[in-house]
């Protein structure tokens, strides 16, 4: 049984597969700081070197920020995509770590063993679980399995500036049936999930302005206009009491589940008061009409992610600011218009200013959310095949977070994506001690195998 020689062939290469994941886990490309650009190529010409070996044609393809990594098996059948990234976060504090974020180790802990660096989860121990598939089909069947694609991208941590106009200078190159993408987790340690709902995103960075400059408030408070005041203001009448967002039209496009993801969904029976404990908390914030999990999933969201303003430092200054700065953000889903809410957002901010206020916008960041077909053939086989290998059947789940390159392989490449991934909630990705259990990248792999196969049967 072939299938069955190459999973063993995956277990018979772990330690191998260990030592060339710390290899690249101990190189720094950490795309958002120039200082790291050259550790950034480094990582791109180790994954190139690597594929070589393997048999892919591959090379680095330079863009005006960090490179890509395009390769080809050359094999033959549906044509498949696969994408990865890189590059990684800053460390940033490096005082929380309880050692070198690019020392890689195998750590024991009371959940088993993990492998601890920058990195190891989001998104290089990943990526490696399907570099390490490639090789253990390879060294059974002495070819690469099927028709494969694969980009990996070095500014996905940045913003991917370069990716959009990559992408579309190499349409007819990068075009596949199908993409696979391993940026995504599990439902739980013992059940894979197939992510197939991701929220789309407005971010919105902002000024109130009002005096020429800061007042002295025992001489100007009560007469002149207080920005900070103004904006809180403003900002508290972003939800009503139920949790509701109240701008204009906001809901145009949200749709309802289905009943059967509706009754999919509860039988995960996911304890959403254990969830908000596990970060401190007891009461749900959101619509009040909808579960925790509908929350996260398939319901749109405003947030205030940041305020500033006037004097923070020790003691008091007492002054009225003469400005004051909000950072807010929406999570969208279904077919919410990206350019519609940031246009209803700006309208009821400019709306609800007082005279001698004003407001200036300074960046923007807009994507739709993305709906994904469960009912393509490609979805059913990578479920079954995940299925066969964890302990429990694979779902299919929601997002409650953006992946772009979803939206963008839809809009430029005109294809879906199976979004297939190891990570746990625990693996601190983007905090101090970031980790990846052995177990998910001994497992990733051995899942990468049983996919591959399903996909090319």
């Amino acid at each position: 049984m072939t299938l069955e020689t190459q999973l063993v062939q995956a277990d018979e290469n772990l330690d191998a597969a260990l030592d060339r994941l710390f290899a690249l886990l101990r190189i720094e490309s950490i795309s958002t700081d120039p200082a790291y650009a050259d550790q950034c190529v480094i990582a791109a010409d180790w994954l190139v070197s690597e594929l070589q070996s393997l048999g892919f044609t591959a090379s680095r393809r330079d863009t005006p920020g960090h490179p890509m990594v395009v390769a080809h098996s050359g094999g033959t059948g549906r044509k498949k995509l696969f994408y990865g990234h890189y590059d990684v976060q800053p460390v940033d504090p490096l005082d929380l770590w309880d050692r070198p974020p690019f020392d890689p180790i195998i750590e024991d802990t009371p959940k088993g063993k993990v492998i601890r660096a920058r990195g190891a989860s989001d998104d290089k121990g990943q990526l490696m679980t399907f570099i390490e598939a490639c090789r253990a089909i390879k060294d059974v069947t002495g070819e690469l399995p099927g028709n494969i694609t694969i980009l990996f991208e070095g500014e996905e941590e940045s913003g991917s500036p370069s990716l959009i106009p990559f992408l579309k200078d190499n349409i007819e190159e990068l075009k596949a049936e199908f993409a696979l993408v391993c940026d995504t987790g599990l439902w739980n340690a013992d059940t894979p999930a197939i992510s197939t709902m991701l929220r789309g995103m407005v971010a919105e960075d902002f000024t109130i302005k009002a005096a020429d400059m800061d007042l002295h408030s025992g001489m100007y408070g009560g007469a002149a206009i207080n920005p900070i005041r103004v904006l809180t203001k403003i900002l508290g009448g972003l939800h009503d009491e139920n949790g509701r967002v109240t701008l204009k039209n906001f809901y145009d496009g949200v749709l309802d589940l289905t009943p059967e993801m509706k009754a999919a969904w509860e039988s995960l029976n996911f304890d959403g008061d254990a969830f908000l404990k596990g970060a401190g908390l007891s009461v749900p914030a959101g619509e009040t009409d909808y579960s925790i999990l509908e929350q996260l999933w398939s319901r749109p969201t405003c947030d205030i992610n940041g305020i500033s303003g006037g004097y923070t430092g020790e003691g008091f200054k007492t002054v009225l600011p003469s400005e004051a700065y909000a950072k807010v953000s929406f999570r969208l889903v279904g077919t919410q218009d990206p350019e519609a809410i940031s246009t209803n957002f700006r309208q009821f901010i400019r709306d609800n200013l007082p005279k001698d206020c004003e407001v200036t916008f300074h960046s923007e960041d807009r994507a739709g959310a993305t709906t994904l077909p469960v009912d393509a053939p490609e979805f059913a086989q990578a479920r079954k095949a995940l299925s066969a290998e964890w302990p429990n059947e694979a779902i299919f789940g929601g997002c409650g977070g953006s992946i772009p390159i979803v939206g963008h392989f839809q809009e430029i490449l005109g294809m879906d994506s199976v979004l297939i991934g190891f990570g746990l909630e625990d693996d601190l990705i983007h905090s101090p001690n970031e980790k990846y259990d052995l177990r998910s990248f001994h497992k990733g792999i051995r899942s990468w195998v049983r996919v591959l196969d399903a996909l090319n049967g």
